[in-house]
């Protein structure tokens, strides 16, 4: 469970702000995504290759 304290005269909008960012960095809200459907083992690690292959020549041609 996340907690924020809230400062003494700190705007309750500030402290919503960093209970987001805090929620983001958890990362549940994309497990909750990812797990709406299986996706097989082996469709997960194709899908991770293809994605670094393309992050590779990405990077080759900015060079």
């Amino acid at each position: 469970m996340l907690v924020v304290q809230v400062k003494e005269g700190e705007a309750i909008e500030r402290a919503l702000k960093r209970y987001k960012r805090k929620f983001d960095r958890t990362g549940t809200l994309r497990q909750l995504r990812g797990r709406q459907q299986f996706i097989k083992p082996s469709v997960r690690r194709r899908k991770e290759v293809i994605k670094a292959a393309y992050l590779q020549q990405k990077s080759i041609s900015e060079d």
